[in-house]
């Protein structure tokens, strides 16, 4: 029973310590960071202007989880001074025992001022 609990443990541990949101800087400049509740997860393209901050990839949340890697998102995002992240691609993946894992990639944007 106790070898069973800890291999349920383990597994638990594993599927969860997997996600993970890496962030590239691609823009120009530095901007200060944001609120991680102000910044907007699109799927389409938006009606401002915009500056390009970053590339994201999102990988490892479970099949689930979309709020928790949208707020994953938000946070990494908010560090560039983001005001929005653009998902390019999204997905599922298989995971270990029958599950699937979430991925994304997407671009972190910031709304150019007067727009």
């Amino acid at each position: 029973m106790r070898t069973r609990s800890i291999a349920i443990l383990a597994l638990i541990l594993l599927l969860t310590a997997c996600a993970s949101v890496n962030v590239t800087k691609t823009g120009k400049g530095f901007f200060e960071p944001t609120s991680p509740a102000e910044v907007q997860i699109l799927k389409t393209l938006p009606d401002f202007k915009y500056v390009e901050l970053g590339t994201l990839t999102v990988t490892g949340f479970d099949s689930g989880e979309t709020a928790k890697m949208h707020n994953a998102i938000r946070a990494k995002s908010s560090d560039l001074g983001a005001t929005a992240v653009i998902l390019t691609e999204e997905g599922l993946t298989p995971g270990g025992w029958g599950t699937y894992m979430r991925w994304a990639t997407g671009v972190a944007i910031r709304k150019l001022e007067g727009q």
